[in-house]
């Protein structure tokens, strides 16, 4: 029987073609049986589930109740204070003078007793400082009740960023793959022709070094994706690393023609400008509240009481009150001092809070023109994919035919995969970059 290399080859194709076929089928049927195993996870329940779950989130929460507490103190100095009193005295001499009720009411001379009293005290007016106070009190609890909304944001452009990471890693996996097999198959078609001495040992030489990039690509791309799901784990509170099934993300809507009103939402919805904004107020509230150290407080005092052990001098019971007014004379320069610099803090913080809008508008526009070439990309690598499975089956059809060198068709792997790897992370590279555009934003 004549040997026929055209013959010859059809079979090795066959064969290998089968291999292929029997291998995927069963990697597939494997990768199923894995994936339900493996939970289920999409965008949105990852990012919930970390906002529950995160200490920098709880530790804000906490900062941000502990704050409105001292809206409750700041406000206590509108309402009565209330103290009650027992006093139990005996004198040796009837002529020694001091305390004669309970408390802090007193009456010329000490008498033996045993009373029981209540003091009321009641500020009248201190002329806008309490008032001042309580705002202050109240825009600072609006600093961390805004921090908590940045550690929140900060958190879930974590997982985002972690989340495309794991979906990228995972893309670039299955290209790894599919190219060891391709690649795999094309070594051994090679080394079938060169033990019939229809190719060269130099083409089974680059056969293998093709074959060895990919397994090297795979490699990485396995270690890339477990880095992935470590991070992706331990911001969604596990401290072992857990694999889960993704979910694909859907590609946003378009992008505006202009980042103007990404620029305008961000300059109104910014948690941290929000946190600056209340920063000057709780400045300028504290420049007024130590204006008004300077004016006079007034204060109602009054106390009742039962003497039910007494000298037979006294009344079995008493009641009495007053006014109090205070007036600031001198401190020192203490006063002042504070006002000024309640002052100066308040321009520094309008200062500040403008540098920050600037550096919003610019984080704003740059993410913008990053999210552009993001999407911009995206057609080009499929461009780029397209003509790179062309020319990869050109080449494989040349060098069949023994038109082409084993060099030709290894540089056509070599583009096809980068081409593959491009297009896999051009998608992803623009869901992160729109995501960190809504971040700047500040949108969710």
């Amino acid at each position: 029987m004549n040997f026929s290399p055209r013959r010859f080859l059809s079979a090795t194709l066959t064969r290998a073609f089968a291999a292929l076929l029997l291998g995927g089928c069963l990697g597939t049927l494997a990768a199923e049986l894995r994936a339900a195993e493996v939970p289920k996870l999409t965008l949105p329940e990852a990012q919930a589930a970390a906002v529950r779950t995160h200490p920098r989130i709880a530790a804000s929460d906490a900062r941000s109740r502990a704050a409105r507490e001292t809206i409750t103190q700041a406000r206590a100095n509108y309402f009565p204070t209330l103290s009650g009193n027992f006093t139990a005295a005996g004198t040796l001499e009837q002529n020694n003078t001091r305390l004669g009720a309970s408390g802090a009411l007193s009456v010329s001379q000490v008498f033996d007793r045993a009373a029981v009293g209540l003091n009321a005290t009641q500020l009248l007016t201190d002329f806008g400082r309490t008032d001042n106070q309580v705002e202050v009190a109240r825009q600072k609890s609006r600093v961390e009740d805004s921090l908590v909304r940045t550690v929140q944001r900060q958190v879930e452009l974590q997982v985002s960023v972690a989340y495309f990471t794991v979906l990228q890693a995972q893309s670039v996996l299955n290209v790894a793959t599919q190219t060891v097999a391709t690649r795999a198959v094309v070594l051994q078609q090679v080394s079938a022709l060169a033990t019939n001495q229809l190719k060269s040992e130099l083409d089974v030489s680059f056969a293998r070094v093709s074959l060895e990039e990919a397994r090297l690509l795979l490699a990485r791309a396995e270690s890339e994706l477990a880095s992935g799901f470590t991070e992706l784990s331990i911001l969604l509170g596990e401290r072992e690393p857990r694999t889960y099934q993704l979910a694909e993300a859907p590609l946003p809507a378009a992008l505006a023609a202009d980042a103007a009103p990404f620029v305008t939402r961000a300059l109104s919805e910014r948690p941290r400008l929000t946190r600056l904004r209340a920063e000057a107020a709780a400045a300028a509230a504290q420049g007024r509240a130590d204006r008004a150290v300077h004016y006079p407080t007034v204060s109602a005092i009054g106390g009742v009481g039962l003497l039910p052990v007494r000298d037979h001098r006294l009344a079995e019971n008493y009641a009495a009150g007053g006014v109090i007014v205070n007036f600031p004379l001198f401190a020192g320069g203490r006063d002042t001092a504070h006002q000024r610099e309640s002052e100066l803090k308040t321009q520094a913080a309008l200062e500040t809070l403008r540098d920050e809008e600037n550096n919003i508008i610019r984080d704003v526009r740059v993410a913008y023109l990053k999210a552009s070439h993001a999407h911009e990309r995206l057609a080009l690598t499929a461009k780029l994919l397209s003509h790179a499975r062309t020319s990869y089956d050109l080449a494989t059809a040349r060098y069949k035919l023994g038109a082409s060198s084993i060099t030709e068709l290894s540089q056509a792997q070599l583009n096809l995969t980068t081409a593959e790897i491009s297009e896999a992370a051009a998608k992803y590279d623009y869901l992160l970059q729109r995501t960190v555009l809504d971040f700047h934003a500040g949108g969710r």
